[in-house]
């Protein structure tokens, strides 16, 4: 990057725009700031996630994929680069997989919780799908490369599961939906 920021209050942006990696300007609540926002705040809610005491791996693939997500938002900072890899992809593929195997067979609904950093996870997973749903409206107006969109897929899967295994390593089992007939009466 070229650019590196010096100066964090330029007031450039009282005007409702803001400035793109490539020097253009563009409003605020134009499709491409939504979804870079967006990513920005799912590196956000994963760097909280790391806060929280973790399994080691976890904690080294959710470290990789902020700095995917930093790659991500370069990608849609700057129109026209490409960023985001199918190299990443298949690194959340086989993460997804590795993850799945420490898993038993789901066979009910889940609600988010469990512990504290299971939540997190699954705070995580939403962000992520918003972002993916910013990034789908950002292709209807102007080029997006497929890679991006997919990542941000595969990453909610991936935080799907990770809440899991966050519950599993604690011992914490995951928080089943009932429905409406088997609930209790309080």
């Amino acid at each position: 990057m070229a650019n590196r920021l010096s100066v964090i209050a330029t007031r450039t942006g009282d005007d409702g725009t803001t400035g793109l990696g490539d020097g253009s300007r563009t409003p605020k609540d134009a499709p491409r700031i939504a979804a870079l926002g967006d990513v920005d705040e799912l590196n956000s809610v994963i760097g909280l996630l790391l806060t929280e005491s973790l399994p080691p791996e976890v904690s080294l693939d959710l470290m990789a994929i902020q700095h995917d997500l930093f790659d991500m938002g370069a990608e849609l900072c700057i129109p026209g680069h490409a960023a985001v890899t199918d190299a990443q992809i298949a690194r959340l593929d086989a993460r997804l997989a590795h993850y799945n195997a420490m898993l038993a067979p789901l066979r009910e609904f889940i609600l988010p919780g469990g512990t504290r950093a299971a939540a997190q996870a699954h705070v995580a997973r939403t962000v992520c799908r918003r972002a993916e749903r910013a990034v789908v409206a950002l292709a209807r107006a102007d080029t997006v490369n497929p890679p991006v969109r997919q990542y941000l897929n595969r990453l909610s899967d991936l935080m799907f599961v990770l809440a899991r295994c966050i519950n599993t390593a604690t011992g914490m089992t995951d928080v089943f939906w009932m429905s409406p007939n088997s609930r209790k009466p309080t």
